[in-house]
């Protein structure tokens, strides 16, 4: 099996689904006592959620690059930055090592095609619903995104910083989700894609009236396909 390297810690809740993910996609795959060949570099969430909300990208890239080159020196063949909103720095970090690093929209936007979906609403934090960066590698691949929502975007923010990041997961956000995914549906959109690797904490994505396209899961097996490629 090839060697996957994770850049986690944004946030440790979503870096322990991917690990969990992946290990349970190659158990399945290979049977015993298989598991992932994993090396994860976790990085402090505080510090680069501060750099993120300052809006100082130099800063955020500086930090995720390092990590990047790390596990590229401890031998992994290839990468995953844990974090939708971090895609924002992608091109940076790619630039910096030899290995490929696996673009969450890309993989999500390649299975919406598949899959024959050509509308779809885009549930994330802020910066990944309202600027281009990720919209854009969606677009490019046939699918048509509604408007983003501004006041949904500020408020799965405070949701996501205040409670999801730190491992709690509240009623009232589970409620305010659910009522969400219910107005959604009654748009003319055929999926949701939800492009934030925490929100599967609070949204059932088997449950609901759309099919939803969860980053996290479509990532995490993407990096697991790779370790069982030959």
């Amino acid at each position: 099996m090839h060697k996957l390297g994770l850049i986690g810690g944004l946030s440790w809740t979503s870096t322990a689904r991917y690990y969990e993910i992946i290990n349970q996609t190659v158990h399945r795959t290979k049977g015993g006592q298989n598991s992932a060949p994993l090396l994860i570099e976790s990085l402090n969430f505080a510090e680069v959620a501060r750099c993120a909300t300052q809006d100082d990208w130099d800063c955020a890239s500086g930090q995720l690059i390092g990590a990047a080159q790390r596990l590229e020196q401890a031998g992994a063949k290839c990468l995953l930055i844990c974090a939708n909103s971090m895609h924002r720095i992608y091109e940076q970090v790619q630039a910096a090592v030899e290995v490929p690093i696996l673009h969450i929209a890309d993989l999500v936007g390649q299975k919406m095609k598949a899959e024959g979906v050509e509308k779809a609403a885009l549930i994330g934090t802020g910066n990944v619903m309202k600027e281009k960066f990720y919209r854009q590698r969606l677009v490019g691949h046939g699918i048509s995104l509604l408007p983003a929502d501004m006041d949904l975007a500020d408020r799965i923010d405070r949701i996501v910083y205040d409670e999801l990041a730190v491992g709690k997961v509240s009623r009232e956000s589970e409620r305010f989700m659910k009522s969400e995914m219910t107005d959604i549906a009654k748009e003319d959109v055929q999926a949701v894609v939800l492009a934030c690797t925490e929100l599967e904490m609070i949204v059932d994505v088997k449950a609901n009236v759309l099919p939803i396209y969860d980053c996290t899961s479509i990532h995490a097996k993407a990096g697991a396909a790779f370790i069982l490629s030959e």
